[in-house]
């Protein structure tokens, strides 16, 4: 068997990608790469984030059984960094299942990431 290189990128779905790979480039300043109406890719690195349209596409729920992963992200100072990302347009959910060790907040669409100091 041929053993897998490693990944290339890390694909969300979503309904609008060039608006979430906007949100995403503000927060990490990476850039957009390439969009077009169904993709959008942010990063040149050896692994890029990318955002596919899914129609009629619904973001998970939080908390939710049926959510399958989530992206996790350092930052120098949490409470800032949370500051930022709701300006942006980011939400915090009531349900906060890290104490201090991370802070859960979800996208303009819905999905969770977590941000933690480090």
């Amino acid at each position: 068997m041929t053993a897998l290189a490693g990944p290339t990128a890390i694909i969300i779905d979503c309904a609008d990608p060039r608006a979430l790979a906007e949100f995403y480039g503000k927060a990490t300043s990476w850039r957009i790469t390439y969009s077009d109406d169904e993709t959008a890719y942010l990063g040149d690195g050896p692994i890029q984030l990318a955002f596919q349209r899914i129609e009629d596409y619904r973001g998970p729920g939080w908390p939710d059984a049926a959510k399958h992963a989530h992206l996790d992200f350092r930052v120098a100072d949490v409470e800032a960094a949370t500051k930022e990302l709701l300006a942006l347009g980011a939400t915090r959910p009531g349900f906060q299942p890290g104490g201090d060790g991370w802070t859960v907040l979800a996208d303009p669409e819905g999905h969770p990431f977590c941000i933690s100091a480090g």
